[in-house]
């Protein structure tokens, strides 16, 4: 999706809030003003961090948060499969449960409140597009043979486990890959986390090979661009995903909260509305 200008003074007012020094800011603006038609907000993140990291060195500045989250959502977990259990549909609740998780974002919100995260866990239902886009999705995973999960932040990635395991009862033959962050970017969930979320006993794991939030296809590292262009089935968590991937000619599902108005006005709903969408290789969002 295309960094409009009031996409950019957004990404510039979350830089300025993370590191309010003259120096650097300017630099993220000079980013900004000769950011190219094809690039993305992932990629320019990627940049800014690039940037900061050659001016202040390596910094973790979502640590204390990722620890927070994946710790709150690891001890909710067992009430969490219970409303999944107890749903006639499963695999549905499990893909609203995993879809809340995606308002852990840091990136593109300027405050995550943990109250209005744990008051979303009251509504566990599809909207009619997010029926018909999981009856889709069924369709596809019960002809495929391999499955590629595109995750996106902290915490979330427990509920996205959590998702699996009932993607695996309901097609026991499907070969699961997650693929995670290549580094520390942002809130997003790296390898690190996705082994604290055990994601490692119900598939196998790989990273994107950079420290980027999204999906750039020019920048995957070798093994991550093999599963992208060989999985029967991919879902990709999130907007940083939806915003990097999208439009790249890949058949591919979506599943993410709008949380900014870029998203709000693309799909025409309130915040924090949760979106289950299909793209399919023409470019063609169903």
């Amino acid at each position: 999706m295309r960094v409009s200008g009031t996409c950019a003074e957004c990404l510039f007012d979350k830089q300025r809030h993370l590191k309010n020094d003259p120096a650097y800011l300017e630099e993220v603006r000079q980013i900004l003003e000769s950011r190219r038609e094809e690039d993305t907000s992932p990629y320019l993140v990627y940049l800014f961090n690039q940037a900061r990291e050659r001016r202040f060195g390596k910094e973790s500045p979502y640590g204390d948060v990722k620890r927070e989250f994946n710790a709150l959502v690891l001890s909710m977990e067992e009430g969490i499969r219970k409303k999944i259990q107890a749903s006639p549909d499963p695999l549905a609740a499990a893909l609203v449960l995993a879809r809340i998780g995606n308002y852990i974002d840091f990136g593109a919100m300027t405050h995550v409140d943990r109250d209005t995260f744990l008051s979303l866990f009251d509504d566990l239902s599809l909207s009619p597009h997010d029926r018909e886009t999981l009856g889709s999705f069924r369709l596809e995973c019960g002809s495929a043979g391999s499955f590629l999960l595109i995750t996106d932040n902290c915490g979330e990635i427990i509920l996205d486990r959590l998702f699996l395991e009932e993607l695996k009862k309901e097609f026991p033959d499907l070969s699961l890959t997650v693929m995670v962050r290549g580094g520390e970017i942002l809130n997003d969930a790296t390898y690190e986390d996705a082994l604290y979320a055990g994601m490692d006993r119900v598939a196998e794991i790989i990273t994107n090979g950079a420290p980027v939030a999204g999906t750039v296809r020019s920048m995957l590292g070798e093994e991550a661009g093999k599963a992208l262009d060989r999985a029967d089935v991919i879902l990709a968590k999130g907007q940083g995903n939806y915003e990097s991937l999208s439009g790249q000619g890949k058949h591919a599902f979506y599943s993410f909260l709008c949380k900014c108005d870029l998203f709000t006005s693309r799909f025409s709903v309130p915040p924090l509305t949760g979106m289950f969408v299909e793209e399919r290789e023409s470019g063609e969002i169903k």
